[in-house]
């Protein structure tokens, strides 16, 4: 039991907010891309991100794992956007930081679910069992580059009056 529900139904928890926060995660970005701010989204992505990350160390495994690391590193971006944003009102050099640590963020969600799409759906675990295959390589850096090009060119337009 965690947090109270079946390994089942936190596991099915965990992928809803997850989903949550890609998904708003995305629309955050492309508000950015556009110059605006869409604080409910913003508000919603940030929670919804952070609740996964706290989440995914609520699992019972033992030892340490890489996605602890993931969450982490998370946590301390996810930290940045949130004080970028709401502490420091996006002023200055903190209106590129929170772009950045938003977008690492998002992308950061993105890959654990390609990494999990990776070892659940059974058409991608075919491609690439161990996740050291050419596919598993070409999707991850074909998504980190679209979110580096994104990224940028979040940090460029998103400038509000």
């Amino acid at each position: 039991m965690t947090l109270g529900m079946s390994l089942p139904v936190f596991t099915l928890f965990h992928v809803i907010i997850s989903l949550i926060g890609i998904g708003s995660g995305f629309i955050v970005m492309f508000g950015m891309l556009n110059a605006k701010s869409l604080p409910r989204w913003t508000a919603i992505f940030l929670i919804t991100t952070v609740a996964t990350s706290v989440t995914g160390f609520m699992f019972p495994y033992e030892g340490f794992k890489p996605s602890y690391v993931f969450g982490v590193i998370s946590l301390i971006v996810l930290a940045l956007a949130i004080v970028a944003r709401y502490g420091c009102h996006l002023a200055g050099a903190w209106r590129w930081i929170y772009v950045v640590s938003s977008i690492i963020a998002l992308y950061l969600n993105v890959f654990v679910a390609i990494f999990q799409s990776f070892l659940k759906v059974p058409a991608l675990h075919a491609l690439a069992p161990t996740g050291k295959e050419p596919p598993f390589a070409i999707a991850q850096l074909t998504v980190m580059a679209l979110f580096v090009a994104l990224g940028f060119l979040a940090v460029r337009k998103f400038r509000l009056a």
